[in-house]
């Protein structure tokens, strides 16, 4: 199914360390990782043959930090970060030429950052649904304004409680120094079994910054070894 404009069409880590990342990866959630289409230092992390997710050394070389990032697809990436701009959002980089398309990184009013995309997206990844390999939620410090941004910028519906591919969450902190409270996208992977997961990334060198959620949620935030911030969820 064809990826509609305004939804998530990917993640991404930019990482310094490639191999160690992907060691770390393989090891804690059992990916396999392949070149992917834009460069030689894109990679595609899979499971099970399907993609999860996406790994740019490059990125990183270029003075951007080590994280996670959520892609949502536009028609028109120009116009989308000029409306980043209007609607109090931040262009950190971008608009950048990438071979297959065109991107922007850059924050929202709350300064949870995100990307968008213009060009063709992985028709076999998804985001939200349940057989999709990632969950998405947004932590935030103003609800009201940040849903009506995202409105403008990506089409969404200006109530939060009415988002179609992620959840929105109150109660973050701006400069916060807990990365749990912060405002930030948070990436959520599905796994068989979290508490497994949990444990094999800890003794790759990650660290687990927040307890399972009970026994139904079972979802643990983690940093991997290079300070990248993710959660994983019951499948």
């Amino acid at each position: 199914m064809a990826v509609r404009p305004g939804a998530p069409c990917w993640v991404s880590l930019t990482t310094h360390d490639r191999q160690a990342t992907e060691e770390f990866y393989g090891g804690a959630l059992g990916w396999s990782f392949q070149e992917g289409a834009l460069a030689p230092e894109f990679r595609v992390a899979t499971a099970a043959g399907r993609p999860v997710a996406g790994l740019n050394e490059a990125a990183a070389a270029r003075g951007l930090p080590v994280r996670w990032t959520v892609f949502f697809l536009v028609e028109d990436v120009d116009k989308a970060s000029e409306l980043m701009a209007e609607c109090g959002g931040t262009v950190a980089v971008g608009p950048l030429e990438t071979g297959s398309g065109r991107t922007v990184v850059g924050s929202d009013p709350c300064g949870a950052a995100f990307g968008l995309w213009q060009g063709e997206a992985p028709a076999e990844w998804s985001a939200g649904a349940e057989d999709a390999p990632v969950e998405l939620s947004l932590h935030t410090c103003e609800p009201d304004a940040v849903a009506a941004f995202y409105s403008a910028v990506l089409g969404w519906p200006p109530d939060g409680a009415r988002w179609p591919y992620a959840d929105l969450r109150g109660g973050a902190r701006p400069g916060d120094a807990d990365p749990e409270t912060c405002p930030r996208w948070e990436i959520a992977f599905r796994t068989p079994n979290p508490d497994e997961t949990v444990a094999a990334a800890v003794r790759r060198g990650g660290r687990a910054l927040s307890a399972p959620g009970g026994a139904q949620a079972r979802r643990t935030t983690l940093a991997d070894p290079h300070g990248a911030l993710f959660t994983v969820v019951a499948a």
